[in-house]
Protein backbone atom coordinates (compact mmCIF):
# COMPACT_ATOMS: atom_id res chain seq x y z
CA UNK A 1 0.00 0.00 0.00
CA UNK A 2 1.21 3.52 -1.39
CA UNK A 3 2.77 5.30 2.22
CA UNK A 4 1.36 8.96 1.00
CA UNK A 5 -0.21 11.22 3.49
CA UNK A 6 -1.57 14.87 3.51
CA UNK A 7 0.82 16.29 5.48
CA UNK A 8 -0.85 19.53 5.89
CA UNK A 9 -3.44 17.75 7.93
CA UNK A 10 -1.00 16.13 10.02
CA UNK A 11 0.20 18.00 13.80
CA UNK A 12 1.75 14.91 15.85
CA UNK A 13 3.86 11.87 14.33
CA UNK A 14 3.68 9.18 17.40
CA UNK A 15 6.92 7.69 16.76
CA UNK A 16 7.66 3.73 17.97
CA UNK A 17 11.68 3.07 18.34
CA UNK A 18 12.79 -0.16 18.21
CA UNK A 19 12.39 -1.33 14.50
CA UNK A 20 11.02 1.79 13.43
CA UNK A 21 13.69 4.91 14.68
CA UNK A 22 16.39 2.14 15.74
CA UNK A 23 17.37 -1.38 14.05
CA UNK A 24 15.81 -4.19 15.55
CA UNK A 25 19.05 -6.33 14.95
CA UNK A 26 20.08 -5.40 18.02
CA UNK A 27 16.86 -6.63 20.10
CA UNK A 28 16.56 -10.04 17.70
CA UNK A 29 20.11 -10.82 18.30
CA UNK A 30 20.03 -9.80 22.29
CA UNK A 31 17.07 -12.32 23.05
CA UNK A 32 17.71 -14.77 20.30
CA UNK A 33 21.28 -15.34 20.64
CA UNK A 34 23.05 -13.46 23.62
CA UNK A 35 20.29 -14.16 26.34
CA UNK A 36 20.27 -18.00 25.16
CA UNK A 37 24.04 -18.13 25.48
CA UNK A 38 24.29 -16.49 29.33
CA UNK A 39 21.44 -18.48 29.97
CA UNK A 40 23.06 -21.79 29.08
CA UNK A 41 26.24 -20.63 30.65
CA UNK A 42 24.23 -20.25 33.72
CA UNK A 43 22.17 -23.51 33.73
CA UNK A 44 25.07 -25.85 32.34
CA UNK A 45 23.02 -26.62 29.74
CA UNK A 46 23.47 -26.56 25.48
CA UNK A 47 22.61 -22.92 23.95
CA UNK A 48 19.89 -24.32 21.47
CA UNK A 49 18.25 -26.53 24.60
CA UNK A 50 18.18 -22.95 26.39
CA UNK A 51 17.20 -21.23 23.40
CA UNK A 52 14.04 -23.46 22.79
CA UNK A 53 13.24 -23.17 26.79
CA UNK A 54 13.61 -19.13 26.90
CA UNK A 55 11.42 -18.95 23.44
CA UNK A 56 8.59 -20.89 25.38
CA UNK A 57 8.76 -18.47 28.04
CA UNK A 58 8.92 -15.52 25.79
CA UNK A 59 5.47 -16.49 23.74
CA UNK A 60 3.70 -17.25 27.23
CA UNK A 61 3.71 -13.23 28.08
CA UNK A 62 4.30 -11.96 24.33
CA UNK A 63 2.12 -8.90 24.35
CA UNK A 64 1.86 -8.24 27.60
CA UNK A 65 4.03 -5.81 29.83
CA UNK A 66 6.06 -8.00 31.27
CA UNK A 67 7.36 -9.15 27.55
CA UNK A 68 8.64 -5.94 27.45
CA UNK A 69 9.93 -5.73 31.48
CA UNK A 70 14.13 -5.86 32.23
CA UNK A 71 12.86 -6.26 35.77
CA UNK A 72 10.45 -8.82 35.17
CA UNK A 73 13.32 -11.01 33.22
CA UNK A 74 15.94 -10.06 35.46
CA UNK A 75 13.44 -12.44 37.98
CA UNK A 76 12.74 -14.40 35.82
CA UNK A 77 16.02 -15.91 34.95
CA UNK A 78 18.27 -14.66 37.90
CA UNK A 79 20.21 -13.05 35.60
CA UNK A 80 20.87 -9.29 35.02
CA UNK A 81 19.42 -8.11 32.16
CA UNK A 82 20.37 -4.75 31.77
CA UNK A 83 23.51 -5.43 32.34
CA UNK A 84 23.86 -7.89 29.55
CA UNK A 85 22.13 -5.09 27.40
CA UNK A 86 25.19 -3.38 28.14
CA UNK A 87 27.30 -6.21 26.84
CA UNK A 88 26.54 -6.22 23.24
CA UNK A 89 25.45 -3.01 23.41
CA UNK A 90 27.92 -1.30 19.98
CA UNK A 91 24.73 -3.12 18.26
CA UNK A 92 22.59 -0.39 18.83
CA UNK A 93 21.93 1.50 15.69
CA UNK A 94 19.73 4.93 14.12
CA UNK A 95 17.89 3.05 10.92
CA UNK A 96 19.23 5.16 7.98
CA UNK A 97 17.66 8.63 7.24
CA UNK A 98 15.82 8.76 10.38
CA UNK A 99 17.50 11.72 12.00
CA UNK A 100 16.80 13.68 8.37
CA UNK A 101 12.93 12.41 8.95
CA UNK A 102 12.93 14.01 12.68
CA UNK A 103 14.53 17.38 11.53
CA UNK A 104 12.56 17.62 8.35
CA UNK A 105 9.05 16.81 10.91
CA UNK A 106 10.69 19.56 12.57
CA UNK A 107 11.07 21.94 9.86
CA UNK A 108 7.33 21.22 8.89
CA UNK A 109 6.34 22.44 12.20
CA UNK A 110 5.28 18.78 13.81
CA UNK A 111 5.01 17.75 17.17
CA UNK A 112 7.42 14.55 17.64
CA UNK A 113 6.37 11.74 20.32
CA UNK A 114 8.21 8.53 21.03
CA UNK A 115 5.82 6.12 22.38
CA UNK A 116 7.28 3.02 22.89
CA UNK A 117 6.76 -0.41 25.06
CA UNK A 118 10.88 -1.06 26.16
CA UNK A 119 11.60 -0.51 29.62
CA UNK A 120 12.88 2.38 31.44
CA UNK A 121 16.48 0.68 31.26
CA UNK A 122 16.22 -0.43 27.84
CA UNK A 123 14.99 3.47 27.09
CA UNK A 124 17.57 5.16 28.95
CA UNK A 125 20.63 3.08 27.24
CA UNK A 126 19.54 3.22 23.62
CA UNK A 127 19.13 7.25 24.87
CA UNK A 128 22.62 7.54 25.92
CA UNK A 129 23.88 5.34 22.70
CA UNK A 130 21.94 7.15 19.83
CA UNK A 131 21.38 11.16 19.07
CA UNK A 132 17.46 10.49 18.65
CA UNK A 133 16.43 11.98 22.22
CA UNK A 134 17.87 14.80 20.31
CA UNK A 135 15.48 14.93 17.93
CA UNK A 136 12.04 14.50 20.31
CA UNK A 137 9.80 17.29 21.35
CA UNK A 138 7.94 14.06 24.20
CA UNK A 139 8.85 10.54 24.90
CA UNK A 140 6.50 8.84 26.70
CA UNK A 141 7.42 5.03 28.09
CA UNK A 142 4.41 2.12 28.10
CA UNK A 143 5.80 1.03 31.60
CA UNK A 144 3.96 4.32 33.00
CA UNK A 145 0.61 3.57 32.26
CA UNK A 146 1.24 -0.45 33.23
CA UNK A 147 -0.19 -2.15 29.40
CA UNK A 148 1.59 -1.87 26.42
CA UNK A 149 0.78 -0.28 22.86
CA UNK A 150 -1.37 -3.24 22.24
CA UNK A 151 -3.46 -2.64 24.68
CA UNK A 152 -6.58 0.06 24.06
CA UNK A 153 -6.00 1.54 27.62
CA UNK A 154 -2.76 2.45 26.26
CA UNK A 155 -3.71 5.02 23.77
CA UNK A 156 -6.49 6.21 26.35
CA UNK A 157 -3.92 7.32 28.87
CA UNK A 158 -1.69 8.63 26.35
CA UNK A 159 -4.69 10.84 25.75
CA UNK A 160 -4.31 12.04 28.82
CA UNK A 161 -0.30 12.90 28.86
CA UNK A 162 0.02 13.67 25.30
CA UNK A 163 -3.36 15.33 24.07
CA UNK A 164 -4.02 14.79 20.53
CA UNK A 165 -6.26 14.73 17.68
CA UNK A 166 -6.89 11.27 16.17
CA UNK A 167 -7.79 12.76 12.53
CA UNK A 168 -4.27 14.61 12.44
CA UNK A 169 -2.06 12.29 14.10
CA UNK A 170 -0.22 9.91 12.38
CA UNK A 171 1.64 6.70 14.47
CA UNK A 172 4.65 4.97 12.36
CA UNK A 173 5.02 1.41 14.27
CA UNK A 174 6.95 -1.64 12.84
CA UNK A 175 4.05 -3.83 14.93
CA UNK A 176 1.09 -4.18 12.76
CA UNK A 177 -0.50 -5.71 16.61
CA UNK A 178 0.20 -1.99 17.56
CA UNK A 179 -0.83 -0.58 14.32
CA UNK A 180 -4.33 -2.34 14.74
CA UNK A 181 -4.98 -1.63 17.93
CA UNK A 182 -4.30 2.12 17.27
CA UNK A 183 -6.67 1.89 14.79
CA UNK A 184 -8.96 0.47 16.78
CA UNK A 185 -8.67 3.48 19.16
CA UNK A 186 -9.34 5.87 16.57
CA UNK A 187 -5.49 7.06 14.76
CA UNK A 188 -6.38 7.81 11.37
CA UNK A 189 -3.11 7.64 9.92
CA UNK A 190 -0.83 4.91 10.36
CA UNK A 191 2.35 3.70 8.91
CA UNK A 192 4.56 0.35 8.86
CA UNK A 193 8.07 0.27 8.49
CA UNK A 194 8.82 -3.10 6.48
CA UNK A 195 12.75 -3.38 7.18
CA UNK A 196 12.92 -3.21 11.27
CA UNK A 197 16.03 -5.42 11.32
CA UNK A 198 18.75 -4.48 8.53
CA UNK A 199 19.79 -7.93 8.98
CA UNK A 200 16.66 -9.54 7.63
CA UNK A 201 14.43 -9.63 4.49
CA UNK A 202 11.29 -6.53 4.38
CA UNK A 203 8.09 -8.10 5.56
CA UNK A 204 5.27 -8.26 2.91
CA UNK A 205 2.48 -5.41 4.23
CA UNK A 206 -0.58 -4.84 2.55
CA UNK A 207 -2.78 -4.16 5.61
CA UNK A 208 -1.04 -0.91 6.18
CA UNK A 209 0.81 1.85 4.16
CA UNK A 210 4.30 0.76 4.23
CA UNK A 211 8.10 1.87 4.00
CA UNK A 212 11.13 0.14 4.64
CA UNK A 213 13.39 3.33 4.74
CA UNK A 214 12.44 7.34 5.86
CA UNK A 215 13.81 8.47 2.62
CA UNK A 216 10.56 7.43 0.69
CA UNK A 217 8.96 10.06 3.08
CA UNK A 218 11.50 12.72 3.20
CA UNK A 219 10.44 14.41 -0.61
CA UNK A 220 6.68 14.83 1.40
CA UNK A 221 8.04 16.78 4.37
CA UNK A 222 7.60 20.56 2.86
CA UNK A 223 9.19 23.24 5.76
CA UNK A 224 6.98 25.58 7.49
Amino acid sequence: MTAKFDWKQIETVLLDMDGTLLDLHFDNHFWLEHVPRRYAEQQGMEVDVARDELLDRYRAVEGTIDWYCIDYWTRELGMDIALLKEEVDHLIAVHPHVIDFLVGLKQAGKRRVLVTNAHGKALALKMRRTPIGDHLDSVVCAHDFGVPKEDLRFWEQLQGREPFIKQSTLLVDDSLAVLRSAARYGVENLLAIGKPDSQQDAKEISEFPAVNHFRELLPQLKPM
